[in-house]
């Protein structure tokens, strides 16, 4: 599939060209690993390079560049690189994979092999300076599998493999030298191999380590083991020019390590018992808070349905004596006063509805993605596999984010039924595909690789519109066919008044109140998560994410249920929105705890490296809105559904 900007296909063509691919990114246990015999050509393709941590162990930039950038003089292939088929998810994620002029033979070892010379004049060599002193890593692929380096987990003890080796070093500590930077040129290619049990004539990559080194060779002699030999810098200086040879050796190494486990090395936890005792933390939170929740409410629920059915059946006419102390009772304050109007039309029902609709559709992606990864159906040797699924889950469930939609909007008495079935699959979509385009726009500026090509979004916005609005469309006229959930109770015609709430009822603060709880359960495994988007790290630990995503499911209905009934009780039957917004406030913690991580732990510097920080992380807090936001809603509208059904009225 080439649905880049790299080749010149037509719009048309790259969107018919895309549904193979997308349905080619589920991966299955026990797919045919690839054999080589010895001497056979094995691929190494090239990366797009990406900034992680430097070694001020901060991020100094999110902008990507593709490998083959003039800037950086990188040898080529003959008659020039090519790119290789990437999926759709891939492509979003800032890959951009090409061939390379790297000869690998299957155990056949090369020693101090030359590519080819390069010469950087000042532009050239200000540009990699800075990018090595930013903490640019290179990123290669040998199989499938990422060439990297061989760390030590200080905490664990454990070693395991991090995708990804530096262009260079910075060093600060010679002020002697032109400049503080040195470039690598040089590169040991460590490569394990597995035999296949019983056929020595099928060999197996399952490991590729990367060292890179500086070695600044004079004239013809490629020594690349002289420890004399000084390191490579590139000059800065006025019509300066550096002439750079690029060397590469190639070693194989047989090991043990099976094929279907040799990204266990990569998959590597930080720290497991952090997480572990998160988790732990966590569950017990959630469980102190839910029964905590259950048995006031039950408790208090019980006795209110029971004294207030016990005065439906009293004729207060007919008791001598006890009128006025029964009556007294019977107009006693509590959330029964307001069930002529609990039930009432909120205000905006199109939008709340709208954002209703597609809370569900996330919520539902969201599980099936995350289930789908923990069972092992979602591999990080299928590159791009895990966006690729989650656009076509997000997708192919519009179905059910019309439905809902339409559902809620009619049990709210909504009268514009034509603006609901447009609106669903088009304003928080539509909110999302600009924000995306406008921050796409800067890293077409800056030349990043991570820049989606136009004809990538041609193929997004075909699947949007040929795909996802139809079966909105299809779902929401269901939706509308379907009976209206109807309350248990009549609404009255005329308002009731709402007495003056107590400050922590208050919007602002019921709303930080109950949003600090559900970030709470994810705070640690967010970290991780951002961690690994911003450092260009693997995330593969979706158990400790399927856990955590129930946790925060629990936590946000049980303290909206909660806020709810403190809201009845205090007479205000304002609940709909307050259940939505106060469930959501989790996001604003969400982009807060993402402005002090800019602070803490990155280092960017410039505007647009800024801006793109920002705009993404108040992107995924507005798509964290929407879904803990009817997380919220949902509950609370069975749980006052329930307590109503429960009493009789008269």
């Amino acid at each position: 599939m080439k649905t880049t900007s790299f080749a010149p296909p037509t719009a048309l063509c790259s969107a018919l060209l895309a549904l193979p691919q997308l349905a080619a990114a589920f991966y299955l246990p026990g797919v045919a690993p690839t054999s080589y015999k010895e001497g056979d050509r094995v691929p190494l393709y090239v990366n797009s390079i990406k900034p992680v941590a430097a070694q001020d162990a901060l991020l100094h930039s999110v902008m990507s560049y593709d490998y083959y950038t003039p800037h950086f003089r990188f040898c080529q292939p003959e008659g020039g690189p090519s790119y290789v088929s990437e999926s759709l998810g891939s492509i979003l994620f800032g890959d951009r994979i090409m061939t390379s002029p790297f000869e690998l033979n299957m155990n056949k070892n090369e020693t101090c092999k030359k590519l080819c010379s390069s010469s950087y004049d000042q532009p050239a060599a200000r540009f990699v300076n800075k990018r090595i002193t930013q903490g640019y890593a290179l990123n290669w692929l040998v199989d499938g599998l990422p060439a990297g380096q061989n760390l030590l987990d200080d905490l664990t003890g454990t070693t395991f493999y991090s995708p990804g080796f530096a262009m260079g070093s910075h060093s600060s500590a010679d002020p002697g030298y032109e400049s503080p930077t040195f470039f690598n040129n040089h590169y040991d290619i460590l490569i394990e191999y597995h035999k296949v049990s019983g056929k020595t004539d099928q060999l197996r990559v399952v490991g590729v380590i990367v060292q890179p080194s500086s070695k600044a060779y004079k004239d013809d002699n490629l020594d690349c083991y002289d420890n004399q030999t000084p390191p490579v810098f590139l000059a800065e200086d006025e019509n300066a020019e550096t002439e750079v040879t690029f060397t590469y050796s190639v070693f194989w190494t047989e090991s043990p390590t099976a094929w279907a486990t040799r990204w266990d090395k990569y998959l590597h936890v930080f720290d497991p018992k952090i997480h572990w005792f998160s988790l732990v933390n966590s569950a017990v939170v959630v469980i102190f808070l839910t029964v905590t929740v259950t048995s006031v409410l039950f408790r208090a629920l019980k006795k209110d349905i029971a004294r207030y059915n016990r005065l439906d059946q009293i004729n207060l006419d007919d008791l001598s004596g006890t009128s006025a102390l029964e009556d007294g009772v019977q107009e006693d304050s509590g959330w029964k006063l307001v069930h002529g109007d609990v039930f009432r039309t909120p205000s905006r029902p199109l939008l709340l509805s709208v954002f209703l609709g597609n809370g569900a559709q996330l919520f539902v992606m969201t599980g099936f993605t995350i289930c789908f990864a923990l069972l092992g159906f979602l591999s990080p040797s299928n590159r791009g596999s895990l966006g690729s699924i989650m656009i076509i889950l997000y997708t192919l469930l519009s179905f059910v984010g019309g439905y809902v939609s339409a559902r809620v909007y009619k049990s709210l008495n909504g009268e514009q039924w034509k603006l609901n079935i447009g609106l669903t699959p088009l304003l928080v979509p539509g909110i999302v595909f600009t924000t995306f385009f406008f921050l796409n726009l800067f890293l077409w500026a800056n030349g990043a690789a991570g820049a989606v090509p136009f004809t990538t979004m041609l193929v997004i916005i075909g699947i949007w519109f040929i795909i996802s609005i139809p079966l909105s469309i299809a779902g929401s006229w269901l939706g509308f066919r379907a009976a209206a959930i109807e309350p248990p109770v009549r609404t009255n015609q005329i308002p009731r008044q709402i007495p003056p709430a107590t400050t922590y009822l208050k919007p602002i603060p019921s709303m930080l109140l109950v949003g600090i709880l559900p970030f709470g359960a994810i705070f640690v495994e967010l970290y991780f998560i951002m961690s690994s988007i911003w450092f260009s790290k693997i995330y593969y630990m979706f158990g400790f994410l399927f856990l955590c995503y129930g946790l925060m499911i629990i936590t946000c209905a049980a303290v909206t249920v909660l806020m709810v009934y403190f809201l009845l009780c205090a007479e205000n039957y304002h609940w709909q929105w307050r259940s939505f917004l106060a469930a959501g406030m989790s996001a604003g913690y969400i982009f807060v705890n993402a402005l002090i991580y800019l602070i803490s732990k990155l280092s960017l510097g410039g505007l647009s490296g800024t801006v793109l920080y920002i705009g993404y992380s108040a992107l995924l807090s507005f798509l964290f809105f929407i879904l803990t936001g009817s997380i919220g809603f949902f509950s609370s509208w069975w749980f006052v559904q329930k307590i109503y059904k429960s009493i009789k009225i008269d």
